[in-house]
């Protein structure tokens, strides 16, 4: 017979081993199912107490909860924000692999990187894994399902289709240019601004905010584009010379990891015209940097992006948000305290303080 130390030793290990089992590490680098994307989102939240929060913010038409991860440190004061989101359209399986990849690494960053955790401090990250929750799903039931590009509603009731395009749905000249009226059609705009749940929550929770958020990133592909608004031709940002100039900087720190090219412009310019997006959406709303990411490839896998593509294509994406980002940070928080500095040293002269006096 096992002695009693012996017996609790056989216990112990056993339970050490199950733990094991139950926790196996996160593949970033495989395509993930939604009911896999959840759990890994309840994980994190329970992993990073504190710096991690899920928000429910809406529900899609099949009744799902739509959930982001907010992340940053609560420091009882008004924060700022980066908006992130991903799978806004189904059958683009890299970007939601990128938003999970992106939170892991920002997570990673704040515990050494005295600038990530600057910007944790400063700023709250809003990333939501899949906007596009029906769709993804769908496009997961089989191989004639794979290439499903829209959300799941019914179309009118002549219409036998289902699915609307949400990246063609948001109020910024809705349905005047790159859209169809044709319920059937990829690109169909649905049957007024916002018609749809999954844009109803984008726009009430980033516009019930909007004067907080600094960026708003969404995540496609494919392509190697980054965009920037206006996609309607006829209208031009207020701040179009900086956010080429910051596109730009952000391509040359995608090229430096891997060696891609990612062209930057408006859509009209290096795609096709188009209304009714996310992006112009967001920019229409006053936030400041807002960008379509376009990942990998150009067309030679397209919308099936093998999975030893997914590192390559997450580690350059993440260099390029970040560079978007920390601009966007270092233009508020360091320009602020320049600002406030100058004031104060102004304030001093007025009333006869100088250097002498302050030594």
């Amino acid at each position: 017979m096992l002695s009693y130390v012996g017996l609790s030793l056989l216990v112990l290990l056993s339970a050490m081993e199950a733990a094991t089992v139950e926790r196996v590490e996160y593949d970033y680098y495989k395509y993930h199912t939604m009911p896999e994307i959840t759990k890994w989102m309840a994980q994190v939240e329970k992993d990073n107490p504190g710096v991690v929060t899920i928000v429910e913010y809406g529900q899609t038409y099949e009744k799902r909860v739509i959930r982001l991860l907010k992340i940053g440190l609560n420091t009882g004061e008004k924060k700022k924000a980066i908006w992130m989101d991903c799978g806004i359209h189904a059958r683009e399986w890299i970007a939601p692999a990128f938003c999970q990849y992106f939170v892991r690494q920002i997570l990673q960053a704040h515990k050494t990187d005295p600038k990530m955790q600057e910007m944790i401090r400063n700023m709250d990250f809003y990333v939501t894994p899949v906007l596009n929750m029906d769709g993804y799903i769908y496009s997961w039931k089989d191989n004639t399902t794979r290439l499903w590009r829209k959300n799941r509603s019914p179309g009118p009731p002549d219409c036998d289709s289902y699915g609307t395009d949400l990246n063609r749905n948001f109020d910024a000249n809705w349905g005047t240019l790159g859209v169809s009226f044709n319920c059937s059609s990829e690109t169909y705009c649905g049957s007024q601004a916002v018609s749809e749940p999954e844009a109803q929550a984008v726009t009430y929770f980033v516009g019930s905010r909007k004067d907080d958020f600094l960026c708003f990133l969404t995540i496609h592909s494919y392509g190697q584009l980054l965009l920037v608004p206006y996609g309607h031709p006829n209208f031009t940002a207020p701040n179009y010379k900086e956010l080429m100039e910051v596109g730009l900087g952000a391509a040359d720190a995608i090229r430096s990891v891997h060696g891609k090219n990612y062209t930057v412009g408006t859509s009209p310019d290096v795609l096709y015209a188009n209304s009714g997006s996310s992006r112009d959406w967001a920019r229409f709303q006053g936030i400041p940097y807002s960008y379509t990411f376009e990942l990998r490839d150009k067309g030679t896998f397209g919308f099936q992006l093998p999975q030893d593509q997914i590192q390559p294509t997450c580690e350059e994406a993440y260099s390029g948000a970040l560079h978007i980002i920390t601009y966007a940070h270092d233009k508020t928080f360091n320009g602020a305290v320049a600002t406030a500095a100058a004031t104060l040293w102004t304030m001093l002269l007025t009333v006869g303080v100088t250097s002498t006096t302050l030594m």
